[in-house]
């Protein structure tokens, strides 16, 4: 078998799929939510495990694969074949799901194991070039150093919870902190550490400033390290104060991104749309939680704050900021890998990237739109219901709009993947 395939794109496109498919779940489950229609609560487990590990942790994991080895080795070294590696996450997502599946969530827990040994063997590798590298690691690689050991608490405290590990009175600290250290610590500075090297090359330029991209470095995983100690002694202004750093952290890197693209000459493609947007929704994310916060000062809460609204403000991370940049970066990474792997000339090589690159760049502005209102739309939903009642023609509305737009923005997405890897080079 060609070992291209179990390379880097391999985990990128199945990562996509699993994406896409956990996705149309989450649309589901959604508008059942709307429609006052009772479904499983264990569609939404499966919807969010199978997007986070099968989809986001499989792209992130795709995305290190490319990055660390070529920047330890100089550039000297081609990524290896780890079929092993894809093995044990997808094997493990399948398992995860199925024991959530039957509500053995011993059997969740044993299965969770095979996605920590998938990055416990990548961060040990990763250690082992880094002593031998001929270059000094760079900002990014710390970042993705911080961000695995992040990774490692979350999913120890996932399995904690699983196996009933924890008292019943910490069972709610205890999954605040798994979610926690895995959106934000893993998969938020894995982005932001990926960010500060693809979005220059994206753009064609250099980063606006190495200087904002330390303080970015310094104030994330401290913001993140105040927030989960918040979460654990139920300190709620610790948790407050951890929000303003994390969103003086994410300023200066929003600021550092846009920057980069203005000194750039604001080039204009899908990738950088997706790129741009995703940091938008990012920096938006970070004042939300801390009002979200604030609101729990008072007992009750000053403002109503359900199940709708959770929905609603987490999506803003999840779709806006995290599936917003995993396709800019799926959008610039998968034609350059195409062209690389089918073809070996250097000069067929430009025509055959040409094509794809147009094949990327149709319906642009409604594939990133739709993906963008769709986002949007889940905070009107949201804020609707503070005003209509959830069975309203104003609410059902919004809602059919909102689910029709994420829709077509992922269908658009995924058709458009097909397309390239049907598209073969040139004859000539």
């Amino acid at each position: 078998m060609n070992p291209f395939m179990f390379r880097p794109p391999l985990f990128l496109l199945t990562g996509l799929l699993w994406l896409l498919v956990s996705s149309l779940l989450g649309l589901v489950v959604f508008l059942s939510m709307v429609l006052g229609i009772r479904l499983p609560p264990v569609l939404r487990l499966i919807h969010v495990h199978g997007a986070l590990i099968g989809g986001v942790a499989q792209m992130t994991l795709g995305a290190m694969l490319a990055t660390i080895p070529p920047v330890l080795t100089g550039g000297r070294e081609r990524s290896e074949s780890r079929p092993v590696l894809y093995a044990f996450i997808n094997v493990g997502t399948v398992a995860v799901l199925i024991g959530f599946a039957m509500r053995d969530y011993t059997w969740v827990g044993v299965s969770g194991l095979l996605v920590i040994i998938a990055f416990v063997s990548l961060f040990a590798q990763a250690v082992r070039q880094a002593r031998s590298s001929p270059v000094s690691p760079l900002l990014d690689l710390w970042f993705y150093g911080v961000a695995l050991i992040a990774l490692l608490g979350g999913l120890g405290m996932g399995e904690a919870l699983a196996l009933e590990l924890v008292s019943p009175a910490g069972i709610g600290q205890t999954r605040l902190g798994h979610i926690h250290l895995n959106l934000l610590g893993f998969i938020t500075l894995t982005i932001v550490g990926t960010m500060h090297h693809l979005f220059p090359t994206v753009v064609n330029a250099v980063l606006h400033s190495a200087r904002l991209a330390q303080l970015t470095f310094f104030l994330l995983p401290l913001g993140i390290m105040l927030l989960i100690a918040g979460f654990l002694l139920s300190a709620l202004w610790v948790q407050i104060g951890a929000g303003v750093v994390l969103l003086a952290g994410v300023a200066l890197y929003g600021y550092n991104i846009v920057r980069t693209w203005v000194d750039a000459g604001r080039p204009k493609s899908a990738a950088i749309d997706h790129l741009l947007i995703g940091t938008l929704f990012l920096v938006m994310a970070m004042p939300i939680g801390i009002l979200i916060s604030i609101n729990y000062l008072w007992h009750p809460p000053r403002v109503p704050f359900g199940t709708l609204h959770l929905v609603a403000y987490t999506h803003l991370a999840l779709v806006g900021f995290i599936l917003q940049s995993m396709f800019g970066a799926l959008s610039h990474l998968l034609p350059v890998n195409l062209a690389l792997s089918r073809v070996p000339s250097n000069k067929k090589r430009a025509a055959y990237l040409d094509q794809l690159t147009r094949i990327t760049e149709r319906w642009r502005a409604l594939q990133v739109g739709t993906l963008s209102l769709g986002t949007a739309g889940l905070a009107l939903v949201a804020a609707l219901v503070w005003q209509f009642n959830l069975g309203s023609t104003t609410v059902l509305i919004a809602s059919w709009t909102t689910a029709a737009l994420l829709f077509l923005g992922l269908t658009l997405l995924g058709a458009k993947v097909l397309v390239l890897l049907a598209a073969r080079p040139p004859a000539t």
